[in-house]
């Protein structure tokens, strides 16, 4: 993002402050076990759960997710496609999504709640899931990643906007090519024969306890007054 900014104006690294976002600490985390959200939401031991979460537009690439999933599930029938939202102001793009996998062989693989998902049932899909994708094709930032953190889920995200910046490589996720569901593909894969998700459950507290460090409101409202504390002296 900083270098965007650089680069479509023309100023200074230096003129430029990043303030990160603050992750959400409002939703519920109750004692549910990622054991018991998988049964649940009728996800197998086994499979390997990947997870879409908010509203359902254009600009978040839905079709890349769809299409690598497929690219997934025909080598491996363990992958199960999570997809949690509903449609906002894009309803004729949703009935493409729902046709493209009426049409499949994944649909049985696809578990959907397409409504409003209120706080305390947030935390159901990021237990069940065992990484949230990501494959928006243009995005600033992204609320659900930090919600992800939250949850201590790591996340494979298309690099757009801040997500390559927010995302350590192999230890919070990976990054993937915007609208390249061949390199999704390629990541997804490269996610689960990784040490990341050999060892999940440890790197849940480690991603858990990371985010609550780098995106707390107390280090967010700090950056931020220190940022407008130099402008003020700059004059």
């Amino acid at each position: 993002m900083r270098s965007e900014l650089v680069s479509d104006f023309r100023i200074p690294k230096s003129k430029v402050s990043v303030i990160p976002f603050g992750i959400n600490n409002t939703v519920p985390n109750t004692a549910l076990s990622t054991e018991g959200a998988k049964q649940r939401m009728g996800v197998n031991s086994g499979d390997k759960a990947l997870l879409f979460f908010g509203n359902i537009a254009p600009y978040k690439g839905l079709e890349y997710l769809i299409s690598a999933f497929s690219a997934l599930q025909s080598k491996d029938r363990s992958y199960r496609l999570i997809i949690v939202g509903r449609p906002k102001g894009s309803e004729n793009y949703w009935k493409q999504i729902q046709q493209a996998i009426a049409h499949s062989r994944i649909r049985d693989r696809i578990i959907q709640r397409i409504e409003y998902i209120p706080d305390e049932l947030t935390e159901l899909y990021f237990k069940a899931a065992d990484v949230l994708i990501l494959p928006y094709t243009h995005v600033f930032q992204s609320g659900v990643l930090f919600l992800a953190y939250s949850f201590g889920l790591p996340a494979i995200a298309a690099d757009v906007g801040t997500l390559r910046e927010e995302i350590i490589e192999g230890e919070t996720g990976f990054v993937f090519k915007p609208r390249d569901s061949v390199d999704l593909t390629s990541k997804i894969n490269k996610y689960f024969n990784s040490e990341l998700f050999g060892n999940l459950e440890i790197r849940r507290k480690q991603i858990r306890k990371y985010a609550n460090e780098q995106y707390s409101w107390d280090k967010v409202a700090a950056i931020t007054m220190a940022v407008y504390s130099n402008l003020l002296s700059s004059g």
